[in-house]
């Protein structure tokens, strides 16, 4: 069974998407917790960061590195947040290794 993310990655559902390259796509979250907030989902299915090897190294250094290029073009100048969520209680409610970019407000901490 196709995740969520496998399903926008296939063009199977529609999602607001504002990067795509060979490895990654990143998508607007159709939940926003704060006035940016970005999805930078793997094309390969990596279930949970807890579950990446060292095979998915270049994966895992791409989709931070893409945070920040989307960060920039999006003008989140004064500040960002990247957060990967893993398992139940870590708050992952998709099984589709994703990093959270969120900005364009200041942010608080602890987070929750």
């Amino acid at each position: 069974m196709s995740t969520i993310f496998q399903k926008i990655i296939g063009r199977e559902i529609p999602a607001d998407i504002i990067h795509e390259d060979e490895v990654c796509i990143s998508i607007m979250d159709i939940e926003p917790q704060a006035p940016f907030h970005a999805l930078i989902i793997p094309k390969k299915l990596i279930a949970r960061v807890s579950l990446a090897d060292e095979t998915d190294q270049q994966i895992l250094g791409h989709l931070l590195l893409t945070a920040r290029k989307v960060a920039q073009d999006h003008n989140l100048e004064q500040g960002f947040r990247i957060i990967i969520n893993n398992g139940n209680d870590g708050g992952e409610t998709v099984p589709h290794l994703h990093v959270h970019l969120l900005g364009g407000r200041k942010l608080s901490w602890p987070p929750g």
